[in-house]
């Protein structure tokens, strides 16, 4: 899942990026609304975590001008302002949700997880395909009665597979759903990872779940 994280100061920034890495998202960084602003226009994102106070403008100007544009990703606003009419200002202008600083990182988790549910209220905390089961929440993956442990990598990849059930998926839909800005298009990375994946869920199983197409990409979900 792509998350833009716009914040100007870099350690804070950084724990926000790196706590999201560990969980399996995958992050892009910028420090200035106006560049936040035109990534998030560029780039589809699955959420942004706005700051509310930027050098060159301020977030609630920032959420304003995103949702101008189109652009619908839930939106975080991050501030060190308590004050309702500062968090009304800023729902107003079309974010999401609000969040305190200074805030425990795992509270900033489960809001996010929260508002990417809203785009499935029945999904709750485990996707699910054939006898394939992921936990949202304690990131275990099980099939039947085998259970494994992925890297962080290969479960934003399967999450992403299992989100777009029986679509048939670019590499560059996968590169752009779970790798960051630095992905590059011409590496075999997502076929490794793939690989990785296959040898572990549908290895010995008279049903698999991902299925190459020819110059297409990749389909995950049971044939027939």
């Amino acid at each position: 899942m792509r998350v833009l994280i716009i914040e100007d100061n870099p350690k804070m920034a950084a724990a926000i990026r790196d706590g999201l890495r560990g969980n399996g998202y995958a992050p892009d960084v910028c420090h200035s609304g106006f560049e936040g602003e035109e990534l998030a226009a560029a780039t589809r994102y699955d959420a942004v975590i706005l700051d509310l106070m930027l050098p060159d403008r301020d977030g609630v100007e920032v959420c304003r001008s995103l949702r101008r544009r189109g652009i619908s990703s839930p939106v975080i606003m991050l501030t060190a302002l308590s004050s309702t009419d500062d968090k009304v200002d800023g729902l107003d202008a079309g974010a999401d949700d609000y969040i305190t600083k200074p805030f425990e990182f795992e509270e900033l988790l489960a809001r996010l997880r929260a508002l990417l549910r809203r785009g499935d209220a029945s999904e709750g905390r485990t996707l699910r395909c054939d006898d394939l089961e992921l936990d949202l929440y304690t990131r275990r993956v099980a099939r039947g009665e085998q259970a494994w442990e992925l890297s962080n990598k290969e479960f934003a990849l399967l999450e992403y597979l299992m989100r777009n059930q029986n679509r048939v998926l670019t590499r560059a839909q996968i590169g752009e759903g779970v790798w960051d800005m630095n992905y590059e298009p011409t590496s075999n990375v997502i076929d490794v990872y793939i690989s990785a994946l296959r040898k572990k869920i549908d290895r010995g199983s008279e049903r698999p779940l991902i299925h190459t197409i020819k110059n297409a990409g990749y389909r995950f979900g049971v044939v027939g």
